[in-house]
């Protein structure tokens, strides 16, 4: 399992936003190759508090398929999130 926490510094949630469609397809494409099972963004707890509560992503969660420690970290050090400074570490 990867934790992977947002940076708190600011524009760090802009910059989240900014390249998410990357984000998304490569997930997507790790799924489809087994590589990921499942994953999805963290929220705060205020965002969930109600439905209409605004949502506020603060990282990222997924569960890996790998027989090395090392092939999970290609995975997520190829991740635009992580390339582009979004997650802090894993």
């Amino acid at each position: 399992m990867v934790y992977a926490p947002d940076y708190t510094a600011e524009g760090t949630f802009e910059k989240r936003l900014s390249v998410r469609t990357a984000h998304l397809e490569a997930f997507k494409a790790n799924v489809d190759e087994g590589h990921v099972r499942i994953g999805g963004v963290l929220l705060t707890p205020e965002s969930i508090a109600t439905e209409t509560a605004d949502k506020k992503m603060v990282g990222s969660m997924f569960i890996c398929k790998a027989a090395k420690i090392e092939e999970v970290k290609k995975i997520v050090e190829n991740d635009i999130y992580y390339k582009s400074g979004v997650v802090s570490d894993f």
